[in-house]
């Protein structure tokens, strides 16, 4: 199944490499930014680009209307307040994470959109602490303590609104630390292991993001489903049990995780989805994969 996408997020180093997947496997994507002078992919067979500020509710019904997409793709968001004042990074997610849904939703177009392992709260927490059981799934608790992570959380609940409202399928993505072949940042974090901790030592190579993304706005389902989005195995070069004893004091009470095993389990997008991750750090970290390749 292939048709029209409208995505969100193109001028981001991400959302680029999503554009052109979608475009190589025949959808018809057009990119939305603010700036169409800092859009490079210009000349790609399928793409095409429109500017809107998304936070402004005309600009982006007015967008999504005229397209009037099959499917809705929104991959933007302002990052972590680390960089960025909170309650900016807050206003700006939620604001246009409602403002692109439910303009998708009145479109009756199908919905993906980034979330983040950050709505679990464990990442940009006040202190470092343990999840209820691992690996973590859809069904933990999501306990932010900052804004961005509050914003996804918040975008979830807009994200099942829509799909109440206007019967669309919402697929919330919670994606773990994105990576790129041949620059897989992760392993760098090795040497300091508070870096990783928050999410437990789980990646995602952004091909594999790509075709989590395509299976989404694809997969027969009904109404908003959240779905985990990492690697099948963790990147540390150590188990992962003896990495959390060392850091944490313990494990959870309820561990199933050894060894190479990844922190965050795929199996409800692997079972609605039909997605399955296939990259590892293991053959990606010195691969020279071109954007366009």
């Amino acid at each position: 199944m292939t048709g029209t996408v409208l995505l969100t997020g193109s001028l981001d180093r991400t959302g680029r490499w999503l554009a052109v997947h979608l475009a190589e496997q025949g959808w018809d994507v057009t990119c939305v930014g603010l700036s169409r002078s800092e859009w490079n992919l210009q000349g790609y067979q399928g793409l095409s680009f429109r500017t809107a500020d998304l936070t402004e509710q005309v600009e982006a019904s007015e967008v999504v209307s005229t397209e009037n997409p099959d499917a809705v793709v929104h991959w933007t968001a302002r990052p972590s307040p680390e960089r960025h004042a909170g309650m900016r990074v807050f206003e700006n997610n939620v604001i246009s994470v409602y403002n692109v849904l439910t303009a998708a939703g009145r479109a009756d177009a199908r919905v993906a959109w980034a979330s983040s392992e950050s709505a679990y709260g464990f990442p940009l927490a006040g202190a470092p602490s343990l999840p209820e059981y691992l690996p973590l799934d859809e069904n933990h608790p999501l306990r932010p303590e900052d804004p961005y992570g509050t914003s996804k959380v918040v975008g979830e609940e807009v994200g099942a609104m829509v799909a109440r409202r206007h019967g669309v399928p919402v697929a919330s993505l919670r994606a773990s630390w994105i990576q790129f072949p041949g620059e897989y940042d992760c392993l760098d974090a090795r040497a300091d292991l508070a870096t990783g901790a928050g999410n437990f030592w789980s990646y995602v190579d952004v091909r594999d993001v790509a075709t989590a993304i395509e299976d989404a706005i694809t997969a027969d389902f009904s109404g908003h489903e959240p779905f985990l989005v990492g690697a099948q195995d963790n990147y540390l070069d150590v188990p992962i049990e003896d990495v959390l004893c060392e850091f944490f004091g313990e494990l959870p009470e309820n561990c199933d995780i050894a060894g190479t095993d990844s922190a965050l389990s795929t199996a409800k997008a692997q079972s609605m989805l039909g997605w399955e991750p296939v990259y590892s750090w293991r053959d990606s970290e010195d691969e020279d994969v071109s954007l366009f390749a």
